[in-house]
Order: C-alpha cells, then sequence, then structure tokens
C-alpha cells in the first residue's frame, strides 16, 4: 500500500481521538536538534469543531484486535486497515514538520496483535524521532492499557504528554461494550504514569540533570452518550480522576453513531454536542471555580440544563446564596457569581483596595452582567431587570441564550487532502 493511501486511512480514523492539545512542556531542547516543544513553541490552529490542527493525528494502525461495540475499528467491522512502520511515522513527522505544515505528533493507535507489540512499535517510532532525526518538538503519545508498565515507562521519557483513555464512565458499560478492556488495566497504567511523573518532578527539584518523564502530563477522554449514565456519574468520575492522577485534562467526546449495535443508539441519533459542551463548562468549575461534582448536580438534578450553563444552573439552586455585595466578597464567592470570571475576580478584589466599585466599574472590567447583574448588588443597589426569584431570572437568562445563539458549527475532521475545510486562527 502506498504511503498516501495509508495517511489518508489513518488520518481519517484518528479523528475520533479528542485527547489532543498542543499546550507545550518544558522539555529541553537538545543542541543541533529541530523543533521546539515549549509554550510558545508550539502553533495553536483550530479547525471548525475546536480541534486543536497543529499536530499531525495519526493512528500506527487501525487493524485491531479487540471488538468494542462503539468503535469503528473493531475487528468485525469492514472497513480499509493499513499499518505505518515505526520508520515511516517518524519520517512523515519530520518531512511534516519541514514543511510548516505542523509543529508535533499526536500519535494513537487501534490494538495490533496485542497490548505490548502495539506499544513497542509507537515506542520505537518516538525513539526514532528523537534520536536519530534530533526532533526537540512537541510528542503527544496514547499509552495501551494493558501493555507492559516497563514499555510504557519507556515511552515516558521521549514523549512531552501522554493518555490513556478510559472511554467508558463504569465498568458496567465497559463490560457491555468493550468486553476485552478492562478497567483494572486502564487505571493501572494512569497510576504508574502519574507515580513517574511526580518521582520524575521531585529528582529535578535536587538535580537540574535529572531526565524528565511525560513533563506535559498525562490527559484521558470519556464518551458521552452511547450509555445511559448521568451527567452527574460523569462529572464525579473527573473529579476523582484529577484528584487521583492530577490529570492535566479530562475530554469529553459526544459519542458519534459510526456502526450500528444493539447496545448502542440509534446510527441516527445526533450527537448529544450540546450536553458534551455542559460537561466542559462544569470541568471548568471543577479544575478552576472551586466547586465539587455533588455541588453542581445531585440525585434529584443528575443532569445538566441544556439550556443554561451549569454556574447559572447551580446559582438559580442556591438562589439563597444571592445576591452578594461585590464591595465585600471574598474571592471565593465571587468566582462563583454567574458571569464573574477567575480575571474579573481578581480585578474586583485589586480595584476595591483604592476605592468602591460600582456598576460602570463591573462593565470596564468586563464581568458578563447580562448575567450578573442579578446575582450582586453594588454599594447596595441590585440591578436586575426582576425580582429575585428563580422562575424569572431563569425565562430572563433563557431569553437571553436564545436571542445570543449562533449557527451550530459543522462537525468535520480536518483533511489532509481537500483544502477545502476552514480554518480559524
Amino acid at each position: 500500500m502506498q504511503l498516501g493511501t495509508k495517511l489518508k486511512i489513518l488520518a481519517n480514523a484518528a479523528k475520533y481521538d479528542v485527547s489532543c492539545s498542543s499546550s507545550g512542556s518544558s522539555r529541553p531542547n537538545k543542541a543541533g536538534g529541530i523543533g521546539n516543544a515549549h509554550l510558545a513553541g508550539i502553533c495553536h490552529s483550530w479547525s471548525d469543531d475546536g480541534r486543536c490542527i497543529s499536530l499531525l493525528k495519526i493512528l500506527l494502525t487501525n487493524d485491531c484486535v479487540y471488538d468494542c461495540a462503539y468503535c469503528m475499528n473493531k475487528i468485525t467491522n469492514d472497513t480499509p486497515r493499513a499499518a505505518f512502520t515505526p520508520d515511516e511515522v517518524a519520517d512523515l513527522t519530520i518531512h511534516f514538520y519541514r514543511r510548516n505544515y505542523i509543529e508535533g505528533l499526536f500519535l494513537s493507535s487501534a490494538v495490533y496483535k496485542n497490548p505490548n507489540y502495539t506499544m513497542e512499535l509507537m515506542t520505537q517510532a518516538v525513539k526514532k524521532l528523537r534520536g536519530e532525526y534530533g526532533f526537540n518538538g512537541y510528542v503527544h503519545l496514547k499509552g495501551i492499557p494493558g501493555a507492559d508498565p516497563l514499555l510504557i515507562a519507556e515511552a515516558g521519557k521521549y514523549v512531552d504528554r501522554m493518555s490513556v483513555n478510559i472511554e467508558l464512565p463504569s465498568n458496567k458499560s465497559l463490560r457491555l461494550l468493550a468486553p476485552q478492556k478492562k478497567k483494572e488495566d486502564i487505571i493501572g497504567s494512569m497510576g504508574l504514569l502519574q507515580t513517574r511523573i511526580t518521582e520524575a518532578q521531585e529528582d529535578r527539584k535536587y538535580y537540574r540533570a535529572a531526565p524528565t518523564f511525560v513533563p506535559a502530563g498525562q490527559t484521558t477522554q470519556l464518551m458521552v452518550g452511547a450509555t445511559p449514565e448521568h451527567d452527574l456519574n460523569i462529572l464525579r468520575l473527573s473529579e476523582n480522576l484529577y484528584r487521583r492522577f492530577q490529570m492535566k485534562r479530562v475530554y469529553y467526546s459526544g459519542y458519534m453513531p459510526v456502526v450500528d449495535h444493539p447496545n448502542l443508539p440509534s446510527i441516527f441519533t445526533t450527537p448529544p454536542r450540546l450536553r458534551e459542551h455542559r460537561l466542559y463548562q462544569a470541568d471548568w468549575l471543577l479544575r478552576f471555580y472551586g466547586f465539587r461534582a455533588n455541588e453542581l448536580l445531585d440525585e434529584q438534578h443528575p443532569d445538566f440544563d441544556v439550556q443554561l450553563d451549569p454556574k447559572c444552573d447551580w446559582a438559580l439552586r442556591n438562589l439563597q446564596k444571592f445576591p452578594v455585595e461585590v464591595n465585600t466578597a471574598d474571592y471565593e464567592i465571587l468566582l462563583r457569581v454567574p458571569g464573574i470570571g477567575v480575571k474579573s475576580a481578581r480585578k474586583i478584589l485589586s480595584a476595591r483596595r483604592v476605592h468602591t466599585l460600582n456598576y460602570d466599574h463591573l462593565k470596564r472590567m468586563r464581568v458578563v452582567l447580562k448575567r450578573a447583574q442579578y446575582f450582586i448588588t453594588c454599594k447596595g443597589k441590585y440591578y436586575g431587570k426582576v425580582d429575585m426569584n428563580d422562575t424569572l431570572i431563569r425565562h430572563c437568562l433563557t431569553y437571553e441564550n436564545a436571542t445570543n445563539t449562533q449557527q451550530p458549527l459543522r462537525y468535520e475532521q480536518l483533511s489532509l487532502f481537500s483544502g477545502k475545510e476552514r480554518v480559524v486562527n
């Protein structure tokens, strides 16, 4: 099979793995090498569907021994198969880099023969990139659950980030849709990575020349909508992954029906993009705003309101905590006000040391007042259009959302071949 045909098949097959970002790392550059993995050395360009396109995103192979019900590459699916050699992966990366198409590599793979064999081939590819080509650029590698810990540990020496995808949010769902995968293998690989990352960080505190290990951390991916779990179950799992394994990111992928199976939603079902978006918003609240999963959702409200963002939804269910006075509220309380973000909360704290803030000051600080006005007072004055009533406020907020809704973005994987996709810089 010609290399161009392989590339077309394996680049297209990689579009379902969204745990991919070019966030840079602290990997030192080697003299005489090419590329740069520093934060400023990664070009951030984005396709219409929001995915980063600065990386060459490919599978090593889509020839898989597993039969996961939801996967396009499952062994029983009739689809064209292809496989790169480690040499071909390295050569492609260097040629794309020299033509200024990419700044790094995202390499994933189906499970070819067995986890150990697949992991060994992927490790050979990144070792060739670093050793023979002296490539200093960003490399994100997919860890294969169930592979020997020594192979995963070896690969971690050469890459900037690794991801071990958990994919399904419960053990029950794994048994139903991916019986050949084991939760213990996935969690074990995550734990191994976190242990080695922590050890490398400790070593570098005492020895500046100590080798790095996955310096940009690890990520994972969760599929949304393929199984009946509620948003609460998914968010609790994410919270646990952040706390237990210090994940850099948990990515959420709305299930796209690509194969027909009795245990899956209909192949004609629309992907749950809005639900995916709400989970990303809630994930941000977990990571940067001090919220807990059990605060945002509970057994009585196990799913997010698709008409409101999670912070507004939480505020309306806890209206007794509002309004808050912006001139006296603590930082943690300001962060819980809809329309006030991390930057604007810090601006408020800094400015009010000098003078008392009014409504115009908040406008200049870019507080989103169309939401915040219902939950704050300035110098004791309430500026909301309606009284503190959850039904009235909900009506105002949903009306604002409806009038500001834009046309949905088309969901389409970036192609290396058609040249028709619009790229937003």
